[in-house]
């Protein structure tokens, strides 16, 4: 029997870096992404003996040992590893993760493969134990996956988890105490369907490490920059705004407001905005885009551009004759999803 699960990456439309500590303790986040159908996956395979093996398909790396125990933070799939370790299953394990998403695109996708491995353990867990502890619920999963990464030293917040876990579009607020509380956006469905249509992701070509961007932000807030602290307030009361221009289906404010964003993002560290991505935001709105913003921390990664009604075509050549990389996607509204797979049945829930 093999299980196997996916889970959603993000774009985020505001709001990120207010999910981090301390800011969200002292001044409370608030975030708006969406998940999108760029996935990461899980293949969980019992085996006979108690060795487990590791391999990532997309990154290219393999990790063996004999035991769980035996399993050492070295750089090379330490999330996978730290996942393992604490559902602490007994016997042999071969797992084998991947992404759809370019590795550092700024998409989220460590947490998404975070999250795809819990649910699978948790349900191989549930499949093996006689008095199973009560499935774990998708904010489980999700805060779990943020605690594994704390565990890790990653400097990152929350949203990515909740997003893989949850789906859909939604507006998430961060707390003191690790406290999230997540909403999803009611849009009507034709504002989903010119999001579709009119938003354009570009994945620039630089891989980025978010933890070391936001470890910067971080730090200058905590000494109390002024420009940073007005910045990320900014950020914050962006991410507001946009859920009401979406709730409103004002697609044109919602563009005004991804420029808003990167505005205020830029003043958080110099390294956000690298030339390569200048370039882009550049090349887009000069070929019809009304928005533009970094996804994730900046310093690489991907951009999401809002198009002018019927202009989204030329922004995507004008981006890939930048340099670009255009990644098509649509919403994701499941958000985790967990099955089991064997040679007579095929049995399919939702974590």
């Amino acid at each position: 029997m093999t299980i196997r699960s996916k889970a959603p990456v993000r774009v985020d439309f505001a709001g990120g870096t207010t999910d981090l500590s301390p800011f969200r303790e002292v001044e409370g986040g608030v975030v708006v992404n969406a998940a999108i159908s760029r996935y990461a996956y899980c293949s969980l395979r019992s085996t006979a003996n108690n060795g487990v093996r590791l391999t990532s398909d997309d990154l290219q790396q393999y990790v063996e040992a004999a035991t769980i125990k035996e399993l050492e933070y070295d750089g090379n799939l330490d999330l996978v590893k730290a996942a393992v370790r604490r559902l602490g299953l007994e016997g042999g394990l071969d797992i084998i993760v991947r992404c759809d998403a370019p590795p550092g695109a700024g998409t989220g996708s460590s947490a998404s493969v975070g999250v795809a491995l819990l649910g699978a353990l948790a349900e191989l867990r549930q499949m093996r134990d006689h008095s199973p502890p009560p499935r774990m619920s998708r904010h489980d999963l999700a805060d779990m996956a943020c605690e594994l990464e704390g565990e890790l030293g990653i400097v990152g917040g929350k949203q990515d988890q909740y997003a893989a876990a949850l789906g859909g579009i939604n507006y998430m607020e961060f707390y003191a105490q690790g406290r999230v509380a997540v909403r999803e956006i009611e849009l009507a469905p034709a504002t989903v369907e010119e999001l579709e249509k009119h938003l354009v992701l570009c994945y620039s070509g630089e891989s980025r490490l978010s933890g070391d961007t936001n470890e910067r932000m971080i730090s200058a807030y905590r000494r109390g920059e002024p420009k940073v602290v007005e910045a990320l307030r900014t950020v914050k009361r962006v991410a507001q705004d946009v859920q009401v221009a979406l709730l409103a289906g004002d697609l044109p404010a919602f563009g005004e407001l991804l420029e808003e964003e990167t505005a205020a993002r830029v003043q958080l560290h110099q390294g956000v905005m690298t030339p390569a991505m200048a370039r882009l935001l550049a090349a887009g709105r000069e070929a019809g885009a009304i928005g533009g913003k970094v996804c994730g921390a900046g310093g690489g990664g991907c951009l999401l551009f809002m198009s002018a009604p019927d202009q989204e075509g030329n922004v995507r050549r004008a981006v890939e004759a930048a340099g670009g990389r255009i990644l098509d996607f649509t919403f994701d509204h499941r958000g985790l999803h967990v099955w089991r797979r064997g040679a007579e049945r095929d049995d399919r829930h939702e974590a």
